[in-house]
């Protein structure tokens, strides 16, 4: 097999990376103490949880790969599951070299009014992890050692590219997906995580935006992603397919619902009553939006069907992830009710369905993520948190940063293709489509 250039120029940045870290300097490994606490102020129960957490978060990748992996068909199956599977791979060793310091380091940005505002982080401050040690940070991780958020934070930014795969499948380079990933961790999520969760991010700070556990920075960032790729890659010669593996979805969807409990109760970040409310809202709206929309095809002249409960479900935990620790099990049930409709309508509107998402991640996902944004602002409990606790303020500068959001992820994400597919042409060639991206990309097969 011929061996092209950019097989050799990925292999050495993998080899560069991993020889460079030997030699960083070990001065910089000393964190700056003014920013972090003493050893005594580590919670055991925290810890313990936030380690079973991210445990959790990084199992939804691989449901991730078995959700999306039974709904292609047979000749794309295993190309398809390894897409996801490989960020663990990928985004592991960005998020260690400089993607954690451009999501949580010292912020730059913007002032206004006197006051600062970060867009993005310094990536100068933990490249190669220096100075994240094992002591509580003041405003991040107070309870638990700042390594353990910043290994949590990356099972984040492991799934959010992996949840685009499904949008441009069965006719995807692989080795132009890796490059793309690569490019949308760095120059879409680690700015986008850096506004809503930094303490001086933008977004936070400034529009005041709530997003619990990553509604806005994974699932909206993912689903307009995932919307430019479809437009970018274009159609498939031959869009139409049954599922391959339902039981596939059907395992993928129990390990993305398990391990959503991680993502979601992790986010509060202890063990404590507001990790409690944010396991009870979310498995409580995804039993509502799968109930809601396997009654709701059946109504419209559809089956009631193994793929629909699956992807009701799913739409349910993408829904509540904004809101799960800010809405009662009341509004959760109505929260997974209401977006699994509006998810339907959107996976099975005419005009949508022109544009080739494989497997709808925009309707789902984008949609879910979007949905979720405005009903946390609409529904989350404190004074003057939401519309329907006096919260006008609030609600609009959601909605105004719904739209910011949105138009950065949509067309920072076209720019991105556009450049990956100027470097690497993104699109397979007609004849390896037809003869299946797991032997034209990877010489596999199911058996």
């Amino acid at each position: 097999m011929k061996v092209g250039l950019k097989w050799i120029i990925s292999f050495s940045v993998i080899a560069i990376v991993a020889i460079g870290g030997l030699f960083w300097n070990p001065a910089a490994d000393i964190p700056d103490t003014r920013e972090f606490l003493s050893e005594d102020k580590i919670v055991g129960a925290d810890v313990a949880w936030i380690l079973a957490a991210a445990g959790l978060v990084l199992l939804m990748t691989p449901g991730l790969s078995f959700f999306y992996g039974g709904m292609v068909g047979r000749k794309n199956v295993i190309s398809t599951m390894l897409q996801s599977f490989i960020a663990l791979g990928v985004i592991s060793m960005v998020w260690v070299v400089v993607g954690f310091s451009l999501s949580f380091g010292e912020s730059i940005g913007i002032t206004i009014a006197g006051k600062h505002y970060g867009i993005i982080g310094n990536p100068l401050s933990y490249p190669f992890f220096s100075g994240v040690g094992n002591l509580p940070h003041k405003l991040m991780a107070p309870t638990i050692p700042f390594i353990l958020f910043a290994l949590f934070q990356m099972k984040f930014a492991v799934i959010t590219p992996a949840i685009i795969t499904g949008s441009f499948a069965e006719r995807v380079r692989f080795i132009s997906y890796l490059l793309f990933i690569v490019l949308f961790s760095i120059f879409i999520y680690t700015p986008l995580c850096h506004m809503v969760w930094h303490p001086d991010g933008l977004l936070n700070k400034y529009f005041g935006v709530k997003d619990f556990a990553g509604g806005t920075v994974v699932h909206m960032s993912a689903g307009f992603a995932a919307l430019a790729g479809a437009l970018v890659v274009g159609n498939r010669k031959n869009p139409h397919h049954e599922p391959s593996n339902i039981p596939y979805v059907l395992l993928g969807t129990g390990m993305l619902w398990f391990g959503w409990f991680g993502f979601n109760a992790g986010s509060a970040l202890s063990a404590s009553a507001s990790a409690a409310t944010a396991f009870g809202t979310t498995t409580i709206a995804s039993a509502s939006a799968m109930m809601t929309w396997i009654f709701f095809d059946r109504i419209n002249g559809r089956s009631v069907s193994a793929l629909g409960a699956c992807i009701g479900a799913v739409v349910g935990l993408v829904a509540i992830t904004p809101g799960c620790g800010f809405v009662s099990i009341q509004e959760s049930l109505f929260i997974g009710f209401i977006t699994a409709i509006v998810s339907n309508l959107m996976v099975n509107w005419k005009v949508l369905k022109k544009v080739d998402d494989t497997l709808d991640v925009f309707a789902c996902h984008g949609v879910g993520g979007i949905m979720g944004m405005i009903l946390t602002a609409i529904f989350a409990h404190g004074e003057k948190a939401s519309l329907l606790h006096g919260g006008i303020d609030v609600f609009l500068h959601h909605m105004a940063a719904l739209v910011l959001v949105s138009i950065f992820t949509f067309l920072g994400s076209l720019i991105l293709y556009k450049l990956t597919d100027s470097m690497i042409t993104l699109r397979v060639s007609e004849e390896s489509e037809n003869k299946g991206l797991d032997l034209s990309q990877h010489e596999e097969c199911l058996q």
